[in-house]
């Protein structure tokens, strides 16, 4: 359990906490918040994912005050949620590279490990969603990528946490040549990472009220 909770935390891990910004102009990117490999990540899809985690914290807690308290906790949800979906492309690009390969199986398999190990189903999708912000109906997929981290490590002689791992991430976000919309900041290509930058038509809005995140 402690090695596949520390794998689990990849996809977070590298996630920085970073002031709410909206912008007050036209977008590099119309409509996309990013675009990895030639691929768009539509702020429609970007916005609708986040929605599903806010769905899912109001469907978890018994009043609104503990709901407030879920989303003053998650704040940044939507950047460190764009983060999640580009950095998913980014280790399945690294994994392709490395021959790594996981089966429905395989993800099944885990799933029904860390259900017996924390007591159920529903316990797993909590934990998943306190920790990690990941909605239940993303659990499968966040397994697969937990598997995906922990197989190309191995592959690597390696492991989630060493300069090797993270090579391998760096060169296939090259790759990729990935381009975020200004507004969620920019993407370190060598550290596989969001990173915000200030431009003229982005205004800062951190003093927002969580419905801004």
């Amino acid at each position: 359990m402690h090695r596949r909770r520390r794998t689990a935390f990849l996809v977070t891990a590298a996630i920085a906490a970073a002031p709410l910004l909206t912008a007050c102009g036209n977008d590099a990117r119309p409509g996309a918040a990013a675009v990895v490999g030639g691929q768009r990540i539509t702020v429609a899809q970007l916005e609708d994912r986040v929605d599903e985690v806010r769905a899912a914290q109001r469907a978890a807690v018994r009043d609104d005050a503990q709901y407030a308290q879920a989303v003053a906790r998650t704040g940044t949800l939507t950047r460190t949620t764009l983060q999640s979906m580009v950095l998913d492309r980014v280790l399945h690009r690294a994994a392709q590279d490395a021959g790594v390969t996981v089966s429905r199986k395989e993800v099944q398999q885990m799933r029904t490990g860390l259900e017996r190990q924390v007591g159920g189903a529903q316990a797993l999708e909590t934990a998943w969603l306190e920790q990690y912000d990941v909605a239940p109906a993303r659990l499968d997929d966040n397994l697969r990528l937990q598997l995906e981290a922990q197989k190309l490590a191995e592959k690597l002689g390696t492991d989630t946490s060493r300069p090797e791992f993270w090579k391998a991430l760096s060169e296939a976000s090259k790759k990729l040549d990935i381009d975020l919309n200004p507004r969620y900041g920019t993407w370190d290509v060598d550290k596989s990472s969001r990173a915000d930058v200030k431009t003229p038509w982005v205004r800062d809005v951190t003093a927002a009220g969580p419905g801004q995140a």
